[in-house]
Formats: C-alpha cells, structure tokens, sequence
C-alpha cells in the first residue's frame, strides 16, 4: 500500500449548500497550515494546480481578466472550457466561471494558516459528490503545501478511492439528500 492509500479522509464537515432562486451554491471550508499567500499560489499556479486540481490549466488563474483554459483530469472526454478570470485580489478573493459553475475562492488568515472557502454553483443533484470530490482534493492540497505531495486524486480515480464513497454518504446524510450516483 502507498501512502497515500494508508492516508485517512477526515469526516465529512465544513460544508453547507444554499438555494437561491433556482441556483444551487455549496459552500466548502477548510482551514490549512498554511499562509494565504502559499494557498492564493496554489490556487493561481498552473502547476500547484496540476498537482491537486480537478482540471488543468494553461495559464496563470492570478490576474483579472486573464482568459486561461481549463481542462478536466479524468474524464472520458475532457472538457474544455475558455475561463475568464472575474477578479484576483491576492491572497484573499479569486472568482472565475468554470464550465459554466461560479468559482470563488476566500482565503483569510487564521493565526498562521489560512481559512480557506469555496463557493462553487452546481446541480442539486450533484452536491454531495461535489463535496466529497473538492474534500479530497483540498486533503491533497494540504499534503502538497506541506512539502509532501501525494498525486492529485479526482475524476474514475477518486470514485475508487474508498474513502470517497464514504464522504459521498456522509455529505449526502449532511445535506438532507441521498448519495449521488457517478
């Protein structure tokens, strides 16, 4: 087993959803480490992205009006998408639309490390899974920012890691739904 097979998800927490009108938003929070600006770099940097992300990307997420392509890891058929980036206040507010969902990254320091939240439009339907997806992304994020990486996990990859399955329920339970189905 490697380590990143042995390493533990934590539970599910740190996420709300909310409805307005008929748009779905779910709400992540994670509190790292590590400074914002360390977080703000792995969030903007085409390759801290590469290492944590579900998509990649061809430039930097660091500047507004930036217009980066973003393409999905792990899909049957990647997905494109032309993103323009909204606004990029470093370290502390990064909004870009990403395959037509929102993205807004809030990063506030908390002691030495950071409060990191995302907002992220998203279908109902697909809540829970997206919880349990960006979870394990922001724990590979956490072991890439502390100088151990460990691969980044999404797309096929991370519905066989067992531990998603386990936060797909969890999150579901949280919100009041069933698991959602890949």
């Amino acid at each position: 087993m490697t380590d990143r097979e042995q390493y533990p998800m934590g539970p599910a927490r740190g996420a709300q959803v909310r409805k307005d009108g008929e748009t779905w938003t779910l709400i992540l929070v994670r509190e790292l480490r590590h400074a914002p600006e360390k977080v703000w770099q792995a969030l903007t940097d085409p390759a801290q992205l590469r290492e944590w992300a579900p998509f990649d990307a061809d430039g930097s997420l660091g500047l507004v009006g930036t217009t980066v392509q973003l393409t999905t890891v792990g899909a049957p058929t990647p997905q494109v998408s032309a993103t323009r980036v909204r606004r990029a206040d470093a370290p502390q507010v990064l909004e870009y639309n990403w395959g037509g969902f929102d993205m807004r990254w809030e990063l506030e320091a908390l002691g030495g490390g950071t409060r990191l939240t995302l907002w992220t439009t998203i279908a109902r339907r697909f809540m829970a899974m997206g919880a349990a997806g960006w979870h394990i992304c922001f724990d590979v994020l956490d072991h890439l920012l502390s100088g151990t990486p460990s691969g980044r996990i999404v797309g096929p990859e991370a519905l066989k890691f067992g531990e998603w399955q386990r936060l797909n329920a969890e999150y579901a339970k949280q919100f009041g739904m069933e698991p959602s189905a890949p």
